[in-house]
């Protein structure tokens, strides 16, 4: 009898063994499954209307934050959106504490060298801003000797520092932490012009068309809004780009930005 005992003892074991590496097995799965889906985090501006903004409710706003929530529902992940310092946002993509940059980010080949973008899905220029009633500035040579604005670490400042005009001709390029100060300096004539993005700075002077008029040319090249993603994270970009073409196909980021400018302006 002894030696049955021994027998149904060793079955048990190997029994209990089995069913371990099983649940190991579906740990592992789950784990994978877990990975796959993880948060997304969205590192934005968030004083950049009418891309990503706080409302006055509190909570983050804009056309860019409705386009990540609907992609983020399509891949069946949670979003979450994560204010940071936009002049060091390469930093804050490398780093892992955020995984895309997502809030009309341009699309540049200096850009290129340190992420990976999505598809272009949208134009925007940089033009100049004036007060209200302003003539004396009608392009951008006009903007000799006048102290001019923009955001850190924009598209609009890239190109300033770029050009031996702003570099000589203008009295001065004065720096903000967004363009919404910027216009702000600008309505209370402590600045004479503001370069920047089109679309915030028309969406801003909507708010205050008594106060402010755009100059409607533009102010160096023609740029694009794209998504930034790290250089490593090739699979997260196909998968947002894949639902991001969806979107395209069945209208959702028209109706995104006919809800944000009146109309489809997207590529």
């Amino acid at each position: 009898m002894k030696w049955k005992n021994l027998l149904a003892a060793g079955l048990a074991v190997m029994m209990m063994a089995a069913a371990g590496c099983g649940g190991q097995q579906q740990a592992a799965s789950n784990g994978s499954s877990a990975s796959e889906a993880k948060k997304i985090i969205v590192g934005l501006d968030d004083n950049f209307p009418p891309m990503g903004f706080k409302g006055d409710d509190g909570q983050i706003t804009g056309f860019d934050i409705d386009l990540a929530k609907e992609a983020a529902k399509r891949l069946g992940r949670e979003v979450e959106f994560k204010a940071i310092d936009w002049s060091s946002k390469e930093a804050e993509l490398k780093s892992g504490r955020v995984d895309v940059l997502w809030n009309g980010l341009d699309i540049t080949e200096k850009r290129k060298e340190n992420m990976l973008f999505s598809d272009a899905y949208m134009d925007n220029r940089q033009i100049i801003f004036v007060k209200k009633g302003d003539t004396s500035v009608t392009d951008e040579k006009s903007l000799a000797g006048k102290t001019v604005g923009t955001q850190s670490a924009s598209t609009s400042e890239e190109y300033m520092d770029g050009s031996e005009f702003f570099k000589k001709d203008v009295k001065e390029v004065k720096k903000y932490s967004d363009f919404v100060s910027a216009f702000m300096d600008l309505e209370n004539g402590r600045i004479d012009a503001v370069v920047g993005d089109e679309i915030v700075g028309r969406y801003y002077m909507s708010k205050h068309a008594d106060r402010l008029e755009a100059v409607n040319v533009a102010v160096g090249p023609v740029s694009t809004f794209g998504i930034g993603f790290r250089k490593d994270d090739q699979q997260l970009r196909d998968e947002v780009q894949k639902v991001l073409n969806e979107m395209k196909a069945d209208g959702t980021m028209a109706k995104i930005s006919e809800k944000w400018f009146g109309k489809n302006i997207t590529k």
